[in-house]
């Protein structure tokens, strides 16, 4: 029974920093409306956000602080412009990861990978 608890224990740090790493990537976005919103890109500690409207002042980079289940927004066009504070990492039915934009009341968008 030790070593199972062992073996468990031992997967599962190796495996957190795998997950936390599952935002990077380029992500097509959805507003509540199921509109297509944007383009959001994460790499490393940055993220940029290309919207489909012309001169949406959301567009553009700013940092981000990468946890286990997702991303906090430091600065930047989402969290200036549309007050977004975290993207969430949650479990998809059809592409089987997406990221759940949200500001401190709401989910506002839905992002599948591209």
């Amino acid at each position: 029974m030790l070593r199972i608890a062992l073996i468990i224990a031992l997967t599962a740090s190796f495996a957190t920093p795998a997950f936390a790493q599952g935002f990077t990537g380029n992500w097509s976005c959805r507003d509540a409306t199921a509109e297509r919103a944007g383009i959001l890109t994460i790499y490393g500690g940055v993220y940029g956000f290309a919207s489909t409207k012309v001169g949406d002042a959301s567009s553009g980079t700013g940092t981000i602080t990468g946890y286990q289940d997702g991303v906090q927004f430091n600065d930047g066009g989402l969290k200036a412009t549309r007050n977004i504070q975290a993207g969430r990492v949650i479990a998809d039915p059809t592409y089987g990861t997406a990221i759940q934009l949200e500001t401190g009341d709401a989910i506002v968008m839905l992002c599948t990978p591209r």
